[in-house]
């Protein structure tokens, strides 16, 4: 049962409406052409923080002409209607801007509006939900969330803390590395993607059928430059469900943890990435670490974390059950994988059989970043020259790793003029 409203708009003056109030205009505004298209109230409703899903569903379904969306109208005519983007595929693009419209959803009979608001020299937006019963909005919210979850499917969504609270945005997979060019030990990757497999297979079948708890977490391990993002971007790319980035940054709070994990946990099943998780700001790691204790906060969640630093990460991180099952060292690579790795690049047009076996020796204590840089080298050299000294340029490596461990730079005159 409704009861009649303390304050009506209709009932203020100018002069008796205060400044904080002056939002109910527009609002007031798209009641009026709400009830003209349906002959009927709809009921309004505040939306919460943590429904961007329904921002980002909103502005696909626009961008795919989905006759399921209608736009009513813009609110202010001296606000933008429409946004500039830029993609690296369609170069610039124009498309209708979430804010400062009314949109209809005629199939539930729900409509949505973000109006700017100006308050205390300050700008700032709020959105805003009318339905027609609180059924028809569920059922609504409800549509929206399996439209982004089948939405973030087609790429992965990045998660950035930033001063201004989360961001949110979207990016491809491009040059997408398969499972049988990653190099690892053959038991670690198996042991990898099978435990990957049957997470998402079946629904979590597997988990169902040996009655093990629908959740799971790996941490990846070892020195920079050895596969660790290439090994989670093969992950992104073979399965069938949205996967997550979480780019942790000296903003990340409790309140960025609590936005993150409702995200996960609302599109589960998922993929949930953090990499660096070293870099976790120490004010946040009991927050983030009772959150992973949490009895629902990691339901149908795999979590991947990566750390180039395991000796900063709190041992309470690994050693409790529920938090991170398993940690997994990406290793230098060994000589076969070193081989595999130098063939796989096409050495073979610079070099021959023997030079090449040589190589795979002298290359012992480089990562697959520095071999990578290697055979860059080698090439750039027989572009120019048609002739190459592979060990002088392996040298040349080595040393430089060697003083990037020991910080042994010969910085001469300009030492400490770099500004950093």
């Amino acid at each position: 049962m409704r009861t009649k409203p303390l304050v009506n708009f209709s009932e203020m003056t100018r002069n008796t409406l205060p400044h904080y109030y002056d939002y109910a205009y527009p609002l007031n505004k798209a009641q009026q052409v709400l009830k003209e298209k349906l002959g009927e109230d709809l009921t309004l409703y505040e939306t919460e923080e943590g429904l961007d899903e329904l921002d980002e569903a909103i502005d696909m379904m626009l961008q795919q002409e989905d006759p399921a969306i209608e736009k009513l109208g813009s609110i202010y005519d001296t606000v933008a209607v429409s946004t500039i983007s830029y993609n690296e595929t369609e170069q610039y693009q124009i498309k209708p801007s979430l804010n400062n419209h009314i949109f209809y959803f005629p199939t539930f009979h729900v409509a949505s509006m973000k109006i700017p608001i100006y308050q205390s020299h300050m700008e700032f937006e709020r959105s805003f939900i009318f339905a027609r019963s609180d059924q028809d909005l569920v059922l609504f919210l409800k549509y929206i969330t399996k439209q982004q979850r089948e939405n973030m499917t087609e790429g992965i969504t990045v998660l950035t803390d930033t001063e201004d609270g989360l961001d949110r945005s979207k990016e491809k997979l491009t040059n997408q590395i398969s499972r049988e060019n990653i190099l690892l030990d053959n038991n670690v990757k198996t042991d990898i993607f099978r435990s990957i497999d049957e997470f998402f297979v079946g629904s979590g079948g597997f988990y169902k059928e040996y009655n093990i708890p629908y959740k799971r977490g790996i941490l990846l391990y070892g020195s920079p430059g050895n596969g660790k993002t290439t090994l989670v971007k093969s992950i992104a790319g073979s399965v069938s469900a949205p996967v997550v980035y979480w780019q942790i940054t000296e903003y990340t709070s409790s309140y960025s943890i609590s936005e993150v994990f409702a995200t996960a946990t609302k599109m589960a099943p998922l993929v949930l990435i953090i990499e660096d998780i070293d870099s976790m700001p120490e004010e946040s790691r009991s927050v983030f670490l009772n959150t992973l204790d949490g009895a629902t906060s990691k339901e149908g969640i795999f979590l991947i974390g990566t750390t180039n630093y395991p000796e900063k990460i709190d041992p309470a991180l690994i050693n409790r059950a529920g938090r991170f099952d398993r940690a997994y060292e990406i290793k230098q690579p060994g000589e076969p994988l070193r081989e595999t790795y130098l063939r796989s690049k096409g050495l073979e047009r610079f070099l021959d059989e023997t030079a090449i076996s040589q190589l795979t020796k002298q290359t012992k204590g480089l990562s697959i970043a520095q071999l990578n840089e290697l055979y860059m080298s080698i090439a750039l050299k027989w572009h120019y020259e048609k002739q190459v000294d592979a060990e002088e340029i392996v040298k040349e490596l080595q040393e430089n790793h060697r003083k990037t461990m020991k910080q042994e730079w010969e910085m001469g005159e300009y030492a400490g003029k770099l500004g950093f």
